[in-house]
C-alpha cells in the first residue's frame, strides 16, 4: 500500500496550492471568455480610422433685410477650439458635473458605474448614468444612441481604445469640440456663438456652468425653452465646481449675481414659422446644400418682434372668447414679406397658419366683389337697397337680422351688408368676381356658388395680404416673396432675386382703385373696422367673420404696406362671437401702432376721384344692374333719402 505522505501523484495539495491552482484555472478560462466576449462585440465596431472626419448637414443661416441673424437651420460646427485658449474654469465645469475622476480612470469608472447602478435600483428606474467623458466621446464619435447591452459594451471597448490612443488632454479637447449642445450647435465654440454671440475663449463662469449643465439633456435644460430648469441645473454645476475646487465660493457667489444673457435672437425664437416657409424654397432654388449657406431675406426683425408680440398679446386677451390661434402676414409694396407669424407659440405648435392653413375668408372677400362692380361702371355713391333676398334656394342674412333699406355702395361695404354684396355678385357674375380675385393674387380654389360673395372661399393669410397689396401700392400686382439672395460661406452667389426681370403688372386701374380705397377707408373710419384705426395715418381695410364665428379676419393697409390678420381655432370649432372687428382688428392695430412710425408710411396712392351722385331710385339701379359712370355728371335730381344713422362701432358680419 502506498504511503499517502510519501508524495507522488496521489499527494494532496495544501490549501495554498489549491488556491493558486484553481486561481490559475479560473484566470485562464476567464481570459479566454473575456477575449471571446470582446471579440463577439468587436465584430461590428465602427471604423475608428476616420476619427477626425465630420459628416454633417450643412447649416443654413437666415439673415433679415439688414443682415441681422434670424435663425440657423442644420448643424453648426466651428473650428476646433484649443483647450489652452479656454479659461481654465470652462473644461473644469464639465469635469465637475460629468466626470470628477476623469484623470484617474482608464476610460470607464467602476465606482461611478456602481454608484449609478445602486441609485437606479433604489429608484426602480434609470435616474443616474455612470458614463465617463471618454465613454460619452466614444458614443458621440462612433455609436448610435440605442440603449442596449451590445452598444454599452462597445462603448467600453472604444473608451479604453481612446485612452490608449490619446492623452487625457486630447480626449477632453475632442469631447468639448464634438459634443452636442442643442439648437444645432456641435462643440463648445459653436455653442458659445449660438447661445451667447461670443467665442468660447470669452465664456464666463456662469455661462460655462450653463453649457456644462446642458449635457444632461440639451433640450430639457435649454436656456431658451426651459430657462428655470437650465438655471437650477447651472447652480448644481457651480456647487460641484466649488466642491472640486475648480472655483472658489466667492467666485460662485459672483457668478450667481451676474445674470447670463442668452442671444436675443435665439432666446426669442424669432420668425420660426417664416424660417420653415423659407427652408423648402431654398432647396427648390439651389437644391440640397453641400456647404454652409447664408440666405438674405426680406424680413425686418424689429417688425417681426412687434408682430409676434401683438399676436401673443391679442390671443391672450381674447382667450376667454375662444381665440386659440392667430396668424399675421405683412407685405410691402413690392410683395416683400416684412413680418410673418404662423401661430401664437411655435414651441407648442409648428403648424403654419400663415401660408399652409386655408380658412374661409368671410366678408374680407367682399372687396373683390365691389372691385368687379367698380370696374363694370359703378361707383361708391350708387344707391342700393338692403332688403330680403333669395338667389335660388339661398337667402343671405345680415349680422343683426335686420334690413336697413336704401344706402350707398360705400355704406354697404363699410357696414358689411351681406344682402347687398350677394346681390352685387349675382349682378356682375360670380365668375367675374373669381377672375378679379385671381388677378389680384388669390391662388386657392374659388367656388362659384352665390355664397362666394360672402367669403365661402378658403384662403391663407399670405394670399389675402398679397391680394390686398394692389389697393395699397397704386394698383400693381405683388407676389409675396421672402428671399433676396442666397450665397455660400465663401461668398459665391447662388441666387439673386434682383436678377429676375419682372415688369410691374397693373391689376387695378382708375377710377376703380380710388373708388375702392375710398370705400375701404370708410370701413375703418366709420364701419366695422374702427378698432383698427391708428390716428394720424391713412388706413383702409376690411373685416371678415365666417359662419358661427369660426374665423375672424382683418386685412388692412396704408400706403405701400398691407397686413392680414386671422384668428380662430385649429379644429374649426366656433369662437364666442369673435368678429373681424374685434380680436383681428385689435392685433392689427397693436402691430401697426409700432410698425407705422418705423415705416414712415405715406398716404395710400391712387388719388381721390369724386364719384357722381346717383339717381334717387335705388330699385332702378338694382334691376338694371347699371351704375352711373364717372365720365359725365348726372342731371340735377332730388337727393336720395338719408339712410338711418350708422352706429359708431357696429358689430361685424356673418356671411350666411
Amino acid at each position: 500500500m502506498a504511503n499517502p505522505q510519501a508524495g507522488g501523484t496521489g499527494a494532496r495539495r495544501t490549501p495554498l496550492q489549491a488556491l493558486l491552482y484553481w486561481g490559475m484555472v479560473i484566470g485562464v478560462w476567464g481570459l479566454i471568455f473575456l477575449v471571446a466576449f470582446l471579440a463577439v462585440f468587436a465584430i461590428d465596431l465602427p471604423d475608428v480610422s476616420k476619427l477626425n472626419d465630420v459628416t454633417r448637414q450643412p447649416s443654413i443661416s437666415y439673415l433679415d433685410r439688414s443682415g441681422a441673424l434670424v435663425a440657423v437651420r442644420g448643424s453648426q460646427y466651428a473650428p476646433p477650439v484649443d483647450l489652452d485658449k479656454l479659461p481654465p474654469y470652462v473644461p473644469k465645469a464639465f469635469l465637475a458635473i460629468e466626470d470628477r475622476r476623469f484623470y484617474y480612470h482608464p476610460g470607464f469608472d467602476p465606482l461611478g458605474m456602481a454608484r449609478a447602478t445602486v441609485a437606479n435600483l433604489k429608484a426602480g428606474r434609470i435616474v443616474a448614468g455612470g458614463s465617463t467623458i471618454t465613454q460619452q466621446l466614444a458614443r458621440n464619435l462612433f455609436l448610435t444612441l440605442d440603449q442596449n447591452w451590445r452598444r454599452k459594451v462597445q462603448e467600453l471597448i472604444l473608451a479604453v481604445w481612446l485612452e490608449v490612443k490619446f492623452s487625457k488632454k486630447e480626449i477632453l479637447a475632442l469631447y468639448l469640440n464634438r459634443v452636442y449642445f442643442g439648437a444645432g450647435a456641435y462643440g463648445i465654440e459653436a455653442a458659445s456663438q449660438r447661445y451667447f454671440n461670443k467665442p468660447a475663449s470669452r465664456l464666463t463662469i456662469g455661462e460655462s456652468a450653463l453649457l456644462a449643465g446642458m449635457m444632461k439633456g440639451p433640450s430639457r435644460y435649454s436656456p431658451v425653452s426651459a430657462k428655470e430648469r437650465a438655471a437650477k441645473r447651472a447652480n448644481v454645476v457651480l456647487d460641484e465646481m466649488v466642491r472640486t475646487k475648480a472655483i472658489t465660493a466667492e467666485e460662485r457667489a459672483e457668478a450667481v449675481k451676474s445674470p447670463v444673457r442668452v442671444s436675443s435672437v435665439l432666446a426669442n425664437q424669432r420668425a420660426q414659422y417664416f424660417t420653415d416657409w423659407m427652408d423648402s424654397q431654398v432647396r427648390a432654388l439651389v437644391g440640397e446644400p453641400t456647404e454652409d449657406l447664408y440666405v438674405e431675406t426680406t424680413l425686418d426683425l424689429p417688425l417681426q418682434a412687434a408682430a409676434e408680440q401683438a399676436v401673443r398679446a391679442g390671443a391672450a386677451r381674447n382667450k376667454a372668447a375662444g381665440v386659440q390661434q392667430a396668424a399675421l402676414v405683412a407685405l410691402d409694396a413690392e410683395g416683400r414679406v416684412r413680418a410673418y407669424v404662423g401661430g401664437v407659440d411655435y414651441t407648442e405648435s409648428q403648424f403654419d397658419r400663415a401660408s399652409v392653413a386655408r380658412r374661409q375668408a368671410g366678408s374680407a372677400f367682399k372687396p373683390f366683389v365691389y372691385l368687379t362692380a367698380m370696374e363694370q361702371g359703378r361707383n361708391p355713391n350708387v344707391m342700393v337697397v338692403d332688403e330680403p333676398l333669395k338667389i335660388g334656394n339661398w337667402e343671405p342674412r345680415n349680422y343683426n337680422g335686420r334690413f336697413a333699406g336704401a344706402m350707398t355702395l360705400e355704406t354697404a361695404l363699410a357696414q358689411s351688408t351681406n344682402t347687398v354684396a350677394a346681390r352685387l355678385a349675382n349682378e356682375v357674375g360670380t365668375g367675374n368676381v373669381a377672375a378679379t380675385a385671381r388677378r389680384l393674387g388669390i391662388t386657392s380654389k374659388i367656388q362659384l356658388d352665390p355664397s362666394m360673395a360672402l367669403g365661402a372661399v378658403e384662403v391663407s393669410p399670405l394670399e389675402m395680404a398679397a391680394a390686398y397689396a394692389p389697393f395699397s401700392n397704386g394698383g400693381f400686382k405683388a407676389r409675396a416673396w421672402g428671399i433676396s439672395r442666397i450665397r455660400t460661406a465663401s461668398g459665391k452667389v447662388l441666387y439673386d432675386h434682383n436678377l429676375e426681370k419682372r415688369g410691374r403688372q397693373t391689376v387695378i386701374g382708375s377710377p376703380a382703385l380710388p373708388y375702392m380705397n375710398q370705400m375701404m377707408r370708410k370701413v375703418v373710419t366709420g364701419g366695422t373696422g374702427t378698432a383698427a384705426r391708428v390716428p394720424g395715418f391713412d388706413i383702409a381695410g376690411k373685416t371678415g367673420t365666417t359662419s358661427d364665428y369660426r374665423d375672424a379676419w382683418f386685412v388692412g393697409y396704408t400706403g405701400g404696406f398691407v397686413v392680414a390678420v386671422w384668428t380662430g381655432k385649429d379644429d374649426n370649432t366656433p369662437m364666442r362671437r369673435v368678429t373681424g372687428g374685434g380680436a383681428p382688428a385689435q392685433i392689427w392695430k397693436s402691430f401697426m401702432g409700432q410698425a407705422l412710425p418705423r415705416l414712415k408710411a405715406q398716404a395710400i396712392p391712387g388719388g381721390v376721384i369724386a364719384a357722381p351722385s346717383q339717381d334717387p331710385d335705388p330699385i332702378g339701379d338694382i334691376i338694371t344692374g347699371l351704375g352711373i359712370g364717372g365720365e359725365d355728371p348726372p342731371e340735377p335730381q332730388p337727393r336720395a333719402p338719408t339712410p338711418a344713422p350708422e352706429p359708431a362701432r357696429p358689430p361685424d358680419e356673418v356671411p350666411y
